[in-house]
């Protein structure tokens, strides 16, 4: 008895801390688009409106308006998920390292290190490593980017040179990859390595060390006003 009640009790809370944490979710994004309530309650009455004048038309009102009020709510939640999603990648983009929040969230099979490479302006290069390859993530200055990834580029080529090299450059200039895409730009390159490979070449990029490695560096957006250590190694 004293366990089922403390599973009881568990679950409450769990429970409280989801809701919590969707009120919470919701307010965010209220703030970056105004007009989530409204389309939330247009699409589950929409939704709902369906199936109830399908179940009319085919005498089944109760069976079809209890599938709609369901599948409603299915529908306002993968809206919602949407738009708080584009809230948040709207509130981030243009800020310096929030390529590297997206990086953390790739999926499974990757390993990222942020901040690999940097200069004193803020424009940095991200690295992940995955069954495609090695692929260094850029955000910052185009024009001084350039230097940065090829400066990284040179340095790996004497480590993992049977491994494939990606460079993406995170904006909404030509030839950039808008951070809302980031992610499913990565999962769209072809895989070419196996899991023992991806290891392997993990080991030999950490024996190699990276700028950042004994520097401690928030999760997420740095500070705008971060700078570069006058003593820290330019690249």
């Amino acid at each position: 008895m004293a366990r089922k009640a403390n599973s009881d009790s568990a679950d409450a809370a769990a429970n409280t801390g989801r809701l919590k944490q969707i009120a919470l979710t919701y307010k965010m994004t209220r703030k970056a688009d105004s007009k989530i309530g409204l389309v939330l309650a247009a699409v589950g009455i929409v939704t709902f409106g369906v199936f109830l004048a399908i179940g009319y038309l085919i005498d089944h009102p109760i069976y079809l308006g209890i599938l709609g009020f369901l599948l409603a709510f299915l529908a306002m939640a993968i809206v919602f998920g949407r738009r708080a999603e584009r809230a948040a990648f709207g509130q981030m983009e243009g800020q310096p390292g929030a390529a590297a929040a997206v990086l953390d969230n790739v999926g499974r099979g990757w390993s990222t290190t942020p901040a690999v490479a940097m200069n004193r302006s803020q424009d940095v290069v991200h690295r992940a490593v995955g069954k495609a390859g090695i692929v260094l993530v850029a955000e910052g200055n185009p024009n001084r980017l350039k230097s940065l990834l090829a400066a990284e580029k040179k340095k790996m080529a004497r480590i993992v040179v049977d491994v494939p090299v990606h460079d993406i450059i995170v904006g909404t200039g030509e030839g950039q990859v808008p951070l809302k895409k980031l992610r499913t730009t990565m999962l769209k390159l072809p895989r070419v390595l196996t899991g023992p490979q991806v290891t392997a070449a993990n080991d030999r990029l950490r024996a190699m060390g990276d700028l950042m490695s004994n520097m401690p560096l928030p999760k997420g957006p740095m500070p705008k006003g971060m700078r570069m250590p006058r003593g820290g190694k330019m690249r």
